[in-house]
Formats: structure tokens, C-alpha cells, sequence
């Protein structure tokens, strides 16, 4: 089954109110339109697209040691998925599909970052439940989200669900300005341009992880940029993947 068939068996499961959320068709609404506010809004589509010069950065892994785009970019093409955080189930399914696809990248020469504005111990709580063998980074404030133009504020209405819902984001990012990145997914090649670029107002719309491979290819064949940042990729060493039984 496809990631997005996956995607909205749950979407279909959840806005009919089955258990385990329960959730009235009233939160539904509310939701609904704040995707539809979004998507009118057009902020889709002032985030960089295919072409554009990626922005660099470097952020924090779940064991707080910091990883720089750079350096990571000196190894080999870099995929960057932008996702809301652990409380999010859309989210969840979709790094559960691109570690499923982890090989397929590596095998092209490829590193894989999944980036959240959620602390550090709640990226290693998603690392754990969905037994990533890729860093989740921690993007304070939304503040790289905001360079490659996914940052976006709640509106009030929404906020004041969310805290009725006990869905608490200053607690889950350690930030008060209750702002999410739209989910958004960037090849980059070696020279620190972007080769593929999907991002969608509707955060239950994730591209197939298979998508980014004739990307990949691509940059594959291109050459890294002259500079290289010292200090090596700044990643820990994953744990192995459990074999299966």
C-alpha cells in the first residue's frame, strides 16, 4: 500500500470518529478550514522550489549534537523532510515510510534529515516509536522552516482547539509562538542546489518517498561545491535495524 493510500485510510478513519480519537465532527470542521485558509493563502507557493539555492544550517540531533547541512552535503546528495512532530499520526506514517525507503537512498549516495521544531527529547521519542535509523533535527522557533519558506502561525481559532484538545505545541517545541512548518520535502545536490521540491498546505497530502529517486539519480552526477565546513557530518552513529524474525 502506498504511503498517501496509507495516509488517507486514516483520514477517513478519523474524520468518521472511530476510536482510539473519538473526535466530533465539529474539531473536523475546524480543521478543515484551516487547511483551506492555508491553501488560499498561496504560502505554498513562496516556499523554494527546484532550482533555487538551498539555505544552510545546522542543527541539533536528538542526542544534541549538532549537524551541519554542509558537511552532510560533502558526503552526497541530501534529502530534507520537513514534518510538523511526534503528536501529528500523519507525520509519524510518513517517516515510517521513508525509513522504509532509507535503503534505496543510501544506495545512491544519499544522506536522509527529517527536521521538526520539537525538542530534542521528543525527536528521540520519535526516533525510538518509529525505529529510524535517520536523525530527526530540532528546528527551533521554525527558524530553517522559515528560510525555506514552510513557516506559517496558527490562527487563533485553531490555537484555542489545540488547547482544548491538550495538544500543548509550546510544550512539545519548547516555543511560544505556536507556528508549524508545512510538510515539505527537498532533494539538494552536491552543489547546494535544490533538484526536488514538494511542499502541501494540507498536512494529510505527503509525496511517495519513490518520487525523489529520478531526482536522486540526478544528483547523483553532481559535483560538490570546493568548500567543505570542518568537523565532519556532526552525526551520531545510528543503531542498527532490528532484523526481522
Amino acid at each position: 500500500m502506498s504511503l498517501q493510500a496509507k495516509l488517507d485510510a486514516f483520514k477517513a478513519d478519523f474524520e468518521a470518529g472511530k476510536p482510539p480519537y473519538n473526535v466530533p465532527h465539529s474539531v473536523i470542521e475546524v480543521m478543515h478550514r484551516a487547511t483551506a485558509e492555508l491553501i488560499a493563502s498561496g504560502a505554498a507557493e513562496k516556499a523554494l522550489k527546484a532550482g533555487d539555492r538551498a539555505p544552510t544550517f545546522t542543527l541539533n540531533d536528538p542526542d544534541g549534537h549538532p549537524v551541519s547541512s554542509a558537511d552532510l552535503l560533502a558526503e552526497g546528495p541530501l534529502v530534507v523532510s520537513f514534518y510538523r512532530g511526534v503528536w501529528c499520526p500523519y507525520c509519524n506514517m510518513e517517516l515510517q515510510a521513508l525509513e522504509a525507503a532509507l535503503p534505496s537512498f543510501r544506495a545512491l549516495g544519499a544522506n536522509l534529515i527529517a527536521i521538526s521544531p520539537q525538542t530534542t527529547v521528543n525527536s528521540r521519542k520519535s526516533v525510538r516509536q518509529n525505529e529510524l535509523n535517520f536523525p530527526i533535527l530540532s528546528d527551533t522557533h521554525n527558524d530553517v522552516a522559515a528560510k525555506f519558506g514552510l513557516r506559517f502561525a496558527l490562527p487563533a481559532y485553531l490555537v484555542e482547539l489545540y488547547r482544548n484538545l491538550k495538544n500543548d505545541l509550546p510544550g512539545f517545541n519548547g516555543d511560544e509562538s505556536w507556528t508549524l512548518p508545512m510538510p515539505g520535502r527537498f532533494v539538494i545536490g552536491r552543489d547546494g542546489v535544490i533538484l526536488y521540491a514538494e511542499v502541501n498546505p494540507d498536512y494529510t497530502r505527503r509525496p511517495e518517498p519513490d518520487d525523489m529517486l529520478p531526482a536522486l539519480r540526478k544528483a547523483a552526477n553532481v559535483p560538490a561545491r570546493s568548500t567543505r565546513s570542518s568537523g565532519g557530518s556532526g552525526m551520531a552513529p545510528t543503531r542498527q535495524k532490528k532484523k526481522a524474525k
